[in-house]
């Protein structure tokens, strides 16, 4: 183990050993589709919709698995540790859920991901399979980064997982689906921020590094730098910081928003709530309403020490679609 702290067998092994354990915790909720890293939602009868399929590098759970299941996707794709899975396990992923309406890729902006998932998208399409894509990046915080072109994809990836999901158990067709996603991606901004930072199994130390009392603004959930470095600020100022960025990018005023806090991996869901209580008393005083709100973890990055917030303004049919049963790890609602 070299001195790195963490409850794993082997570095190389986490990811395989991870899935194993998913299965064997939830025998009744998945499948795995032999030889791959693909977990697809257990169904006892053939369904009669568009099929869905995200994925990323593992790392950041309970995103994708816990996603998996009525109401959300169909198919999550584990890739190693912060890297993308490869085309050939993402085209399993598709030619599993293709029920005949087509499948909807729902992409993080990584360069990585957007290859890998456009390449497996092509070739699905080579064996006739009908396949659109879209491509999150909710982001604020910075327009390019050590891994993307563009804002990154972040937590708001969960709402389009979510709306897109309701949308597909309607019965719709790929192109309303695919739609339904878009007006959450054009709708959603995200921005977080770490106290600490995470170590990748396979590098055995930190990503970066913090002093005690620093903080990063605007980090990425792979530890890709963010705005600027200060000293620990309290969780109204965090709240400050993070809000009015996302306001600033996108007018929310006179909106009716659903709010989604979520924690890195490491921080107490007692801060998380400390600082909704910080979000919800600015969105007030500017005027947005707040229809639902999440406080948890939703898309993780290992071990880190921080928080993301996540807005996404509202219309009726966004709100219709959340009324709608959801039934997966992280939502059951």
């Amino acid at each position: 183990m070299n001195g790195l702290k963490k409850l794993i067998n082997h570095p190389e092994q986490v990811v395989e050993e991870m899935i194993e354990g998913i299965l064997l915790a939830h025998p009744g909720r998945f499948e795995r589709i032999e030889k791959t890293t693909v977990l697809t939602r257990k169904s006892t009868v053939q369904l009669n919709k568009v099929g869905l399929v995200s994925g990323g590098g593992s790392g950041h759970e309970p995103a994708h698995v816990g996603y998996v299941g009525e109401g959300m996707l169909d198919a999550a794709v584990f890739g190693e540790v912060f890297t993308s899975p490869t085309p050939d396990q993402i085209l399993e992923a598709i030619k599993a859920v293709d029920y005949g309406k087509g499948v909807l890729l729902i992409i993080k902006n990584y360069t990585g991901d957007v290859m890998n998932f456009e390449m497996a998208q092509e070739l699905a399409e080579a064996e006739g399979i009908q396949v659109e894509k879209v491509i999150v990046a909710d982001d604020v915080a910075v327009e390019d980064s050590t891994f993307t072109i563009g804002r990154r994809g972040i937590a708001g990836t969960v709402l389009v997982h979510r709306i897109a999901g309701a949308m597909a158990e309607t019965g719709a067709t790929l192109q309303e689906v695919k739609e339904a996603a878009e007006k959450v991606i054009n709708n959603v901004r995200s921005m977080g921020m770490a106290i600490s930072a995470c170590t990748v199994p396979a590098a055995g130390k930190p990503s970066f590094q913090l002093a005690d009392d620093e903080m990063e603004i605007g980090i990425g959930i792979h530890g890709e730098p963010g705005i600027n470095r200060t000293k620990i600020q309290s969780s109204k100022e965090v709240a400050s910081i993070l809000v009015n960025k996302i306001l600033a990018d996108f007018n929310y005023e006179n909106s009716e928003v659903a709010v989604l806090i979520n924690g890195l991996g490491a921080t107490p869901e007692m801060e998380l709530y400390i600082l909704n209580k910080e979000v919800q008393r600015i969105l007030t005083e500017k005027n947005v309403a707040i229809y639902k709100t999440w406080v948890g973890e939703y898309m993780t990055s290992l071990e880190m020490s921080g928080v993301s917030v996540t807005l996404l303004k509202l219309d009726n049919q966004m709100k219709e679609l959340f009324a709608q049963k959801v039934n997966t790890l992280t939502f059951q609602e």
